[in-house]
C-alpha cells in the first residue's frame, strides 16, 4: 500500500485573508501528523490571489516546530527564483533544527506569472534556456552540498553553514516527462503532479521507473505521485464541497486568480454547456466522493503509476471539511502513526 502524504497550497478563500490560511496549514500539520500521514509539502507560489504560500522555507520550519514526527518539506522550491546557495543554507539551516525531517523538493516553473517571474528574477541573468538554467542551477546546488566543486574554482573556498550536515532528501517535481527522466539519470526521487498535469502520469511515472540508475541519493526509484481530493461523509456533501473547486478550475481557464470560491458562490455562478464540460474533463484530476470511492480511485491510478506514495492536495472551501477530508483518507488507508522514515 502506498504511503499517504499532504501537499498544502494554504488556500485562500474569500472567507479566509492571507494570514488565517497560513494558521490553518499549522493546525492542518498537526492534524496531519496526529493521522499518521508521512510528508506534509507546502508550496511556493507567488502573486496568486488563492495561495498564501510564498516563503516555503519559512513556512517549513513553523510546522515542523509545531508537530512531532511528520516530515515537512517543500513542493516545492523553484529552483529558477533562487541562488543555489542560499537554497543550500536554508535547507541546511532547516536540517539542523529538524533532523531526519526536511524535504528539499525543486521544481522549474516561476510558480507565477511572468512580470512577477521577472520582478523575481531580475537582477539574475536573463533570456536564459529555461532547461539549461535549471540543470545548471542544479548541478551547482548539488555541489554547495557534497563540496566537489574544482580545486581551482573560486565557490571551493565558500563554506555553506551550517557545514557539519548535508541537505535533506531531494525530490524532483514535474508535470511531463522531461522531470522523470531527468530524476532517472541523476538517481532522485521524482513528484508528479497529477493535479494539474496534461501528460500521462502512468508514463511519466513509468519511465522514471524504467530508467532510473542508483546514485549516491537513492539505489532505488521513489516516486510520489500528487492528487487533487475531495472527499467527505456522503456523495452528495462531497460534490457540495468540489464545486468551489470546479469554479476556481473554470476560473484559472480564463486567466482569473482569485480566492477559493465558496461552495453557495458556485451554485449561483451560470454555467453553459460549455462550463460543464471544462468541468467533466477536469474531475478526471479531481478525485470527489466517499472515502471508499475516492480510495478506490487512488487505488486504480497508485497501481498504474506504481506510485511509492499518494501527496493529497485538498482545494476546500471550509477549514473544518477540509481536515475532515484527510481524515476520512487517513481511516479508509488505515494508517496510523509511526516513526518517521525518508
Amino acid at each position: 500500500m502506498p504511503d499517504l502524504s499532504i501537499l498544502d497550497l494554504s488556500f485562500v478563500t474569500e472567507a479566509t485573508p492571507p494570514s488565517a490560511s497560513l494558521a490553518n496549514s499549522v493546525d492542518l500539520a498537526i492534524h496531519a501528523d496526529r493521522l499518521g500521514y508521512r510528508r506534509y509539502w507546502v508550496a511556493e507560489h507567488h502573486s496568486l490571489a488563492s495561495v498564501a504560500s510564498s516563503a516555503p522555507e519559512v513556512i517549513i520550519a513553523r510546522i515542523a516546530a509545531a508537530t512531532q514526527r511528520i516530515r515537512v518539506g517543500a513542493g516545492g522550491v523553484m529552483l529558477p527564483n533562487h541562488a543555489p546557495l542560499m537554497v543550500a543554507e536554508r535547507f541546511r539551516t532547516l536540517e539542523a533544527f529538524f533532523p531526519g525531517r526536511i524535504d528539499l523538493g525543486l521544481g522549474r516553473a516561476p510558480g507565477t506569472d511572468q512580470t512577477t517571474a521577472y520582478a523575481l528574477r531580475r537582477h539574475q541573468i536573463q533570456e536564459r534556456d529555461a532547461e539549461q538554467d535549471f540543470l545548471e542551477r542544479l548541478q551547482e546546488l548539488v555541489l554547495w552540498d557534497t563540496g566537489d566543486f574544482p580545486a581551482t574554482h573560486p565557490f571551493k573556498r565558500i563554506a555553506v553553514m551550517p557545514n557539519d550536515v548535508r541537505l535533506p532528501p531531494i525530490f524532483l517535481l514535474g508535470s511531463s516527462d522531461y522531470s522523470a527522466e531527468l530524476s532517472a539519470q541523476i538517481g532522485m526521487s521524482f513528484a508528479f503532479a497529477h493535479h494539474f498535469a496534461s501528460y500521462d502520469a502512468a508514463a511519466a511515472m513509468g519511465a522514471y521507473r524504467a530508467r532510473f540508475q542508483p546514485s549516491v541519493w537513492r539505489a532505488t526509484p521513489h516516486a510520489i505521485l500528487a492528487v487533487a481530493v475531495v472527499a467527505a461523509d456522503s456523495e452528495a456533501e462531497a460534490e457540495h464541497l468540489a464545486s468551489s473547486a470546479d469554479l476556481n478550475w473554470l476560473r484559472r481557464t480564463r486567466g482569473e486568480y482569485r480566492p477559493l470560491p465558496s461552495p453557495e458562490e458556485a451554485a449561483a455562478a451560470p454555467m453553459g454547456d460549455r462550463e460543464r464540460e471544462l468541468i467533466r474533463k477536469h474531475r478526471r484530476q479531481l478525485f470527489v466522493g466517499t472515502p471508499q470511492l475516492v480510495k478506490a480511485r487512488l487505488d486504480e491510478l497508485a497501481a498504474a503509476t506504481q506510485a511509492d506514495e499518494i501527496m493529497i492536495t485538498s482545494p476546500i472551501y471550509h477549514h473544518a471539511a477540509r481536515k475532515r477530508s484527510y481524515e476520512l483518507v487517513a481511516k479508509a488507508y488505515d494508517i496510523a502513526p509511526a516513526e518517521s522514515a525518508a
